[in-house]
């Protein structure tokens, strides 16, 4: 069915039927339920291109994607996207990714807010003193940063999580624990999330009057390999550490097959502590020995991001300019009294 056939249908105009799935306010509230439910009876969709025509709106959301050969593939990204996606279905909403060389993120962020195909922009996996964040404030379109840019005032609309709190708190328990020889294995050093956990770990040792030593913190992609890698090298320390952090339960996947392979017992001789982002396909509470983790779901993370962005294009709210989600810390076996020995 298309606007003319519905416009007949309900015996008004198709300029009145536009107005009414477009919010006009001077289309009145009966009127607009009318076009809606026949809307919802018929299965309309709106062509995308004559409802741009009409509002000056694209209905889309866009994401710059820098790509480069060898780089990962990225399951907690593909977590965040379904978010995003899901939220974006309900309202009807595309979102345009636009993939660009990696020397090239800021030229692609310019060339997509002027081209008239997206509404609104949101960029992820900030780093310390991100240079996008005056490229956005400097544009005419609206956008959301998941994440922070540490080192860089605050001022920009942005979600993200007390990622320092997080790991503040993981290392406290460990401490409590009685752990005093600790490991940290990290995202990649440039990221915001990575610098903030960094500071978590390093905080609460250092009110204990201990330190978090450079060989006991790695940096890698958030996959498996790496985190097998980081764990061997730990192990083999003179003084290794029997109380490890890890920025992702996929890293951490493969830190306990290491344990493992050294027949060391993960809660006995090392301790563990991850941060779940809730990957649907690996449960913390279903590894052989449960983990204890920091948790905060990713894919909720992008349904709220779409809302915001899609209630500001609208016009809808108000919106928080600014949001810091908590962190959970869930205790399960993983962690455990440091060993005596």
């Amino acid at each position: 069915m298309n606007l003319k056939q519905l416009s007949e249908l309900l015996g008004l105009s198709q300029t009145t039927v536009s107005r009414a799935l477009n919010g006009y306010p001077e289309v009145n509230e009966a009127t607009r339920e009318r076009v809606l439910r026949a809307v919802k009876e018929t299965g309309y969709r709106p062509n995308k291109a004559a409802q741009r025509l009409a509002t000056g709106k694209a209905g889309s959301i866009g994401l710059v994607m820098p790509t480069a050969p060898g780089d990962y593939s990225d399951v907690h990204f593909g977590e965040f996207l379904t978010g995003l996606g899901e939220e974006a279905v309900r309202h009807d909403f595309h979102f345009v990714i636009m993939p660009a060389d990696a020397n090239d993120e800021m030229g692609a962020l310019r060339r997509l807010a002027i081209s008239g195909n997206v509404d609104a922009l949101f960029v992820a996996y900030m780093r310390g003193h991100d240079p996008r964040v005056p490229l956005l404030k400097s544009l005419s379109v609206p956008f959301l940063v998941h994440g922070r840019s540490f080192g860089s005032e605050p001022d920009y609309p942005y979600l993200d999580i007390d990622n320092e709190g997080a790991f503040y708190d993981a290392t406290k328990l460990l401490l409590q624990l009685g752990h005093t020889r600790f490991a940290l294995m990290n995202g990649p050093e440039p990221l915001d999330f990575a610098i903030r956990r960094k500071k978590g770990v390093i905080a609460a040792l250092a009110e204990r009057g201990l330190e978090l030593p450079e060989e006991c913190i790695s940096h890698t992609p958030m996959t498996d390999e790496p985190g097998q890698a980081a764990m061997e090298r730990f192990l083999q320390l003179p003084e290794r550490p029997t109380a490890v952090l890890c920025s992702s339960t996929v890293l951490a996947l493969g830190a306990i097959r290491a344990v493992t392979q050294a027949g060391l017992k993960l809660g006995e001789d090392i301790s563990l502590i991850a941060h779940d982002d809730v990957l649907p396909h690996l449960k913390p509470e279903n590894f052989s020995v449960p983990l204890t983790t920091t948790r905060s779901p990713l894919r909720a993370a992008g349904v709220r991001i779409a809302q915001r962005l899609i209630g500001t294009i609208k016009q809808e709210g108000p919106f928080p300019e600014q949001e810091l989600w908590k962190t959970e810390l869930i205790v399960r076996a993983s962690t455990g009294a440091a060993p005596s020995r």
